[in-house]
């Protein structure tokens, strides 16, 4: 069943989405090579419970850290770690809130310095790929039409593997509501979008093969050719003419290009 939000909650519901906005901002100021992913899962960690919200990421069917931290051919659902990040490592943060009863939940690709021309263009059509699917989150449209548009723009124009195992979702009070909202599918198909049904739209897009595989772990899902994907995520409210976008990437990558360790050449 699709829950759709009252403009009291939906207002809620954008204080829990630019918490997690605020939460990748404090990653971008400080991402750089030599540091870890377990780094970065305390100090979300820490940034969440000191502005009186939760993870809901913790132990949510037993995940056990605060963040996804997906690096190069990790897709999703990456284990935080020890392991020294390094000049060419692109690192998608994934995390959410819950705030006075509501949830947030969105993810942000960095890339770490001096990658190869391919790399850093899977990163800017994945990020493009996100708005052209929030172009078509308005109401009278159906959940197929954003996914087409995510898919001819990323798998149609540039070959790019679009990940079919896992998808969007509408959220609220739970962190995955329905509907499920894939990045492939056809125009015209899925159920239709009526007002302020929130959604979690998600490209997870492959430089190659669209193949994945999950380890022995439960959680990290890579991509079975070795080769980088790149994974974005707005929380995203229908409206009638135009989408209302929940999150707030500008705070991100205002520090994003404030951090000379991050490449931002791609914008």
């Amino acid at each position: 069943m699709m829950i759709h939000k009252t403009d009291a909650e939906i207002a809620m519901m954008k204080e829990s989405a630019t918490l997690v906005s605020k939460t990748l901002s404090e990653v971008a100021k400080v991402l750089k090579p030599g540091m870890t992913t377990l780094q970065i899962d305390r100090l979300c960690a820490d940034f969440i419970r000191d502005h009186k919200a939760v993870s809901n990421f913790l132990n949510y069917r037993g995940y056990p850290f605060t963040v996804c931290a997906s690096v190069n051919d990790v897709v999703v659902h990456g284990f935080p770690n020890n392991t020294e990040l390094k000049e060419g490592d692109i690192v998608s943060i994934d995390t959410g809130v819950i705030l006075n009863g509501w949830h947030g939940d969105h993810a942000y690709t960095f890339v770490l310095g001096e990658v190869a021309d391919d790399v850093l263009q899977l990163v800017k059509v994945t990020k493009e790929s996100l708005y052209k699917g929030i172009e078509k989150a308005i109401v009278n449209n159906r959940v197929g039409d954003i996914a087409y548009a995510i898919q001819e723009h990323t798998e149609k124009k540039y070959g790019y593997g679009v990940v079919r195992e896992l998808v969007g979702h509408g959220i609220g009070r739970s962190m995955h509501e329905d509907p499920q909202v894939p990045n492939y599918g056809k125009r015209g198909s899925g159920p239709k979008l009526k007002e302020n049904l929130v959604l979690a739209i998600e490209p997870m897009i492959n430089l190659g093969t669209r193949e994945v595989f999950t380890e022995e772990d439960g959680w990290t899902i890579r991509t079975r050719d070795g080769k980088p994907s790149v994974h974005f995520e707005h929380d995203v409210c229908i409206k009638k003419n135009q989408a209302l976008v929940l999150s707030d990437y500008s705070i991100i990558e205002a520090a994003e290009k404030a951090n000379p360790n991050l490449n931002t050449n791609y914008y």
